[in-house]
C-alpha cells in the first residue's frame, strides 16, 4: 500500500512556521535559520499566498544584483502555491514536485494549512514503499518454494 502524506506528517510532525506577506526577507531568513528549514509558506489573513525559500532569495540576488534584506517577501515568493491533501500518496507528490520543480509542498485540509512535506520526505516515503513491496515479494516467493 502506498504511503500517504498524512503518514509522513504523523512521523515528522505537523508544525509549520510561516511568515506574513509583509515580512522582510531578513525576518524570513532568520526564522528559516533558527528552525533549520529551507522554505516557509507566506500567509495573509490565514490564507497561503506563496512560498519563500532560500533558493528564491539566491535567484533574486543573482537576477537583480539587489540583496536588500528589507525587501518584503511578497516580492520574492513563488506563487501560485501548489499544495496537497493529506490523503494523497507520495507518488502523487513526486509527480507534482518533479513536474513543477518544487522542493516543498504545503499540506492543506479543509482550507487549513496543516503541514508541509519536502522532496526528502517524499523520497523516503517512496523508498519505504519499494522496500515493503520487495519484502512482500520475497516472502511470497519463498512461501511458494517450500
Amino acid at each position: 500500500m502506498a504511503t500517504r502524506v498524512k503518514e509522513l506528517l504523523n512521523q515528522k510532525g505537523y508544525e509549520v512556521w510561516t511568515v506574513e506577506v509583509d515580512s522582510t526577507v531578513r525576518e524570513a531568513l532568520l526564522l528559516m535559520a533558527e528552525k533549520q528549514i529551507g522554505a516557509v509558506p507566506v500567509v495573509e489573513a490565514d490564507a497561503i499566498r506563496g512560498i519563500f525559500s532560500e533558493r528564491d532569495f539566491v535567484h533574486f540576488v543573482a537576477a537583480t544584483g539587489e540583496a536588500s534584506l528589507e525587501t518584503p517577501v511578497r516580492k520574492l515568493m513563488v506563487h501560485p502555491v501548489y499544495f496537497v491533501d493529506p490523503e494523497q500518496t507520495c507518488e502523487d507528490c513526486m509527480t507534482l514536485m518533479t513536474g513543477k520543480f518544487l522542493r516543498h509542498l504545503p499540506v492543506v485540509e479543509n482550507d487549513k494549512l496543516i503541514g508541509i512535506v519536502t522532496i526528502g520526505d517524499i523520497i523516503r516515503g517512496i523508498i519505504s514503499d519499494k522496500n515493503t513491496k520487495i519484502q512482500n515479494l520475497e516472502h511470497f516467493a519463498w512461501s511458494n518454494v517450500i
